[in-house]
């Protein structure tokens, strides 16, 4: 295999045994980006003499067997909104002033810290609130199985990053499905831990970073490194030394929800319902319990998270100057500005719907080790979309599953559990109870190992640019 086709533990062990160098690595890794890059539009500030840069310094650490920290010279992508010292931040935005950041912000910190060569920030829509790749600021961004579908989102350019072989680690954010609905559609693992687990810089309620990897094993490694604490998360989890080298975990006798029916929001199309419910089939034989879980979440609740969410941004965006407000994509202005008319009371209802759903969740999910549900209840769509229903009043059909795992602070991961007849991928949902990000990691990699010979290869760029066209298959991970 090529080292943009290896993982980052592979890569490692080869710059150990001197098989490989940094400097090979990232050269192969930027002339995948190269290739791909003109018909997905992942990346921003894409930095390759920088980046050589990097590799050459690294590689002579390695020589001198000196490595700086356990990710030295390994490709790595972070996303827009995680500020890097010296760059600008957009967050998706025309509308942002494109000053430099003062500093690294934590997770971008740990990762250059650890070694790891950033290379690229990654593209992501208007302020993180789109499940796709539209953004008034940055390029289309489109999905590598099919150039004619987009990517998800938030963390867009990441999950298309992962997929495409742009290096091993991606970095994400995540506040109601933002890594794991780009896993999910992208094919990739996707890591949603739990709320203070990695320390970032603003914290919010609900907002993580998160790792996006083709294997596990990579998801859990940069967890090493991420979850190191930060005194500038004020919600930061206090720090604990956890083994991050991960096994995969025994399924006999596990007790898991199947969750199938949230109570809200779009139903599971017929290829999503029967991928997951395979992937039930595959663990029961191989020892779990599984069993149904019965829906949970109402629609009050996912309006309370909707209107709280959109009047939070209306502030947000009403206190910008007119001749920046109006760059900001039309979907997101529209239903910022429609929160206008919503009293204090309907903004305090919508609050305590956030906290009632956080109870339900959490109370429905205690009896089981694990739940298994899907990440998004349909495949990628159109990339030129906004979201699945193109309606900026009722945004938010497509997060049923993902959004309350997210506001009861519970480790949640995606990992591809099939394709659809058209060949894009599914994701199945894997979440854990509170603080479990471990137990998440080692399920999920023992899903991975259980059907990876069901795993298809890897799309490869087109040979010219035709915009909305499927790409071809090649390497597999």
């Amino acid at each position: 295999m090529t080292p943009h086709q290896l993982s980052a533990v592979e890569l490692l062990a080869a710059y150990r045994d001197g098989k490989l160098s940094p400097l090979e690595a990232m050269k192969d890794v930027l002339a995948r980006v190269e290739r791909f890059e003109p018909h997905i539009k992942a990346t921003y500030l894409l930095n390759p003499e920088r980046a050589l840069a990097d590799a050459r310094a690294s590689e002579a650490r390695w020589r001198r067997g000196e490595p700086i920290g356990p990710l030295d010279g390994v490709p790595a992508t972070v996303k827009d909104n995680i500020p890097t010292k010296g760059e600008p931040t957009p967050l998706g935005t025309a509308a942002s002033e494109l000053i430099p950041a003062p500093a690294d912000a934590p997770p971008a910190a740990r990762l250059r810290e650890a070694g790891a060569i950033i290379f690229s920030k990654t593209t992501m829509p208007d302020y993180g609130m789109l499940s796709s790749g539209l953004s008034s600021f940055h390029p289309l961004a489109r999905n590598p199985w099919d150039l004619s579908r987009n990517p998800g989102g938030s963390s867009a350019g990441a999950g298309a990053a992962a997929a495409a072989g742009y290096g091993p680690l991606h970095l994400g954010t995540d506040i109601g499905g933002s890594v794991r609905l780009p896993a999910g559609w992208c094919g990739v693992f996707a890591l949603k831990p739990s709320l203070g687990r990695v320390p970032i810089d603003p914290p919010y309620l609900g907002r993580v970073a998160g790792p996006m990897t083709r294997r596990v094993e990579d998801s859990a490694l940069m967890m090493s490194v991420l979850s190191k604490p930060d005194p500038r998360d004020y919600m930061n989890l206090p720090p604990q030394e956890l083994d991050w080298r991960i096994k995969p975990a025994a399924l006999r006798g596990l007790k898991i929800g199947l969750l199938l029916d949230v109570g809200c929001g779009a139903p599971p199309s017929p290829e999503t319902r029967a991928a997951i419910e395979k992937a039930a089939r595959d663990l029961a034989l191989a020892g779990a319990v599984v069993e149904p879980l019965p829906p949970f979440l109402t629609q009050e609740m996912l309006d309370g998270w909707d209107h709280f969410f959109r009047m939070r941004s209306y502030l947000d965006i009403a206190a910008l100057p007119i001749e920046r407000r109006v760059k900001i994509l039309p979907y997101i202005l529209a239903w910022a500005e429609s929160a206008a008319p919503l009293s204090g009371q309907d903004v305090g209802r919508g609050y305590s719907q956030i906290m009632a759903m956080r109870r339900a969740t959490v109370a429905a999910t205690l009896p089981y080790d694990f739940v298994l549900s899907p990440t998004a209840p349909m495949v990628a769509f159109a990339a030129e979309d906004p979201s699945p229903g193109n309606d900026p009043l009722d945004p938010f059909t497509h997060i049923g599953f993902t959004l309350p795992f997210s506001v009861s602070e519970q480790p949640a991961a995606s990992i591809n559990c099939g394709y659809s007849p058209e060949g894009l991928p599914i994701g199945l949902q894997i979440i854990g109870r509170r603080f479990d990000d471990l137990g998440v990691l080692s399920f999920a990699r023992a899903f991975e190992e259980m059907r990876r010979g069901e795993a298809r290869p890897w799309p490869e760029p087109p040979t010219y640019f035709s915009s909305p066209a499927k790409a071809g298959e090649g390497d597999r991970a």
